[in-house]
């Protein structure tokens, strides 16, 4: 991001014009401060990013994050220290810091993650300008003219024409797909193959195949040849959706394919070039990921070229009316009903219910109200409710289905014990088994699926997946 200002607050002066040196090289305007009254001061003239190291002579960084918390919102902080433990990274997270990088860094790695963090603080001013712009309703496959939405809609539009790797982050169903496509469509690669791939939906052992291809008697069922999803994207977009759930062996080839350009297909020892631009996305944390092992550190920063975060429906406003209304004409047309609108108690639930489920949830409340209801209004209700509601026959096989260890609090004392979980199972079929044990987990977390799917050792599209199907009364 040329021209952005970066503040380096570092008391070891040649640590501060190494960082110095490298930013403005890399087209960045920086100042340096080696105090923390300094940086204070200098902290008011406003920044799109400050590289803060927390070890300074007159005080500790983490002050400078916690007095200006209210400006972290347009301006960037990234802490930059020798002290590597988690708990200073956390404290930092959580006083509002964008990243957190342990010393030595490499010169690109710095730029990389000043270049990111500019970029958002740009994306937070755009916010407050999308507030006075005219907003639009829709776009791209997106509803809703939030400001939030306004900037998303922005971003994509900024980021479309480029042949950067985007590192789409946000919870389940914010979106995610929706925005990988939106990214192709508005770019000039539109033209071109947008291609997806589930990381998380393909078991590990075929995954590679899936991704790179094969050549025929590669192993076995491999009957045929197979070009694989980064050659059927040439010319146009592949999208990785939960990039996290990848094997750390694959995510190996996956950085190679990234860094040549070139893929090799299993049974093949020849590689082939292929042009393609990487779309990544995740539910989870990727900086914990990487923190705790299971995301490749140098992986993850050839990803995140550029960042792009979705924002929850919580978040939304009145987004979630916009959305409700949208899903109300397309299901009430499929269901031939006439509806003229939502009622007042649905539009209250609309306003009151926190979605952790966001769009997909909502999806799935509006269906279910066209389809079971009646009358021209429609009565939205939250899936919580009839989760919890369950018939004693179905709560004891699910409390006795339960996966052991797992410590739930028990509402009424009275309640029959859990029973012996071969016996509870005894006559039912293995997807009347899973329907219980997941709409009991479901309903154990408050209504929460993605810390049900948590619980599960599940991805929380997986249970979306399999709800979508038994509300539309599929086995």
């Amino acid at each position: 991001m040329s021209g952005a200002r970066v503040l380096i607050v570092e008391d070891v002066a040649s640590l501060a014009l190494s960082y110095a040196a490298q930013l403005s090289e890399a087209g960045f305007e920086v100042q340096v401060a080696s105090t923390l009254a300094e940086a204070d001061i200098q902290f008011r003239a406003g920044f799109d990013a400050i590289l803060l190291d927390l070890q300074l002579p007159d005080g500790n960084g983490l002050d400078l994050l916690e007095a200006h918390s209210a400006s972290l919102g347009e301006t960037s902080v990234i802490v930059i220290t020798a002290d590597g433990s988690l708990s200073r990274a956390v404290s930092a997270m959580r006083l509002g810091a964008y990243d957190f990088l342990v010393k030595p860094v490499s010169g690109e790695r710095l730029v990389t993650t000043v270049r990111n963090a500019a970029e958002r603080g740009k994306l937070a001013r755009e916010v407050k300008v999308a507030r006075s712009a005219t907003r639009r309703d829709r776009f791209q496959g997106f509803i809703g003219r939030s400001p939030v939405m306004q900037a998303v809609y922005r971003e994509i539009e900024n980021i479309a024409d480029s042949n950067a790797t985007v590192f789409i982050t946000g919870e389940s169903g914010t979106g995610k797909e929706v925005a990988a496509e939106a990214i192709h469509r508005a770019g000039r690669r539109a033209r071109g193959p947008f291609v997806a791939i589930n990381c998380g939906a393909i078991p590990e052992n075929l995954l590679e195949s899936e991704l790179f291809g094969h050549v025929k008697g590669a192993f076995t069922g491999a009957i045929e040849h197979r070009a694989g999803a980064a050659r059927e994207a040439h010319g146009g977009t592949l999208f990785l959706d939960e990039i996290c759930e990848m094997e750390l062996k694959l995510q190996v080839k996956l950085l190679r394919f990234l860094q040549s350009g070139m893929i090799q297909k299993v049974g093949s020892s020849k590689p082939e070039p292929v042009d393609v631009r990487i779309v990544c996305a995740t539910n989870r944390n990727p900086m914990r990921e990487v923190a705790e092992g299971r995301f490749r550190e140098d992986l993850f920063y050839r990803l995140n070229v550029i960042p792009l975060e979705m924002p929850p429906l919580r978040e939304r406003g009145e987004d979630v009316v916009l959305i409700a209304e949208a899903f109300m004409e397309r299901f009430g047309a499929d269901e031939g009903r006439n509806l003229e609108g939502i009622s007042p108690e649905g539009l209250a639930t609309l306003r009151r219910h926190n979605w952790p489920g966001n769009v997909r949830e909502l999806q799935n409340c509006v269906r279910r109200a066209v389809v079971v209801g009646d009358g021209p209004l429609l009565d939205i209700q939250t899936q919580a409710t009839p989760m919890v509601r369950e018939t004693p026959k179905v709560a004891v096989e699910a409390e006795a289905l339960r996966p052991l260890g797992t410590v739930v609090e028990q509402a009424n004392p009275d309640e029959a014990p859990p029973v012996d979980l071969a016996s509870a199972a005894k006559g039912m079929s293995l997807s009347q088994v899973e329907r219980i044990v997941i709409e009991a987990s479901i309903a154990a977390r408050g209504g929460n699926v993605t810390e049900a799917a948590r619980d599960l050792q599940i991805s929380p599209s997986t249970i979306y997946r399999k709800l979508e199907r038994w509300q539309a009364g599929m086995a």
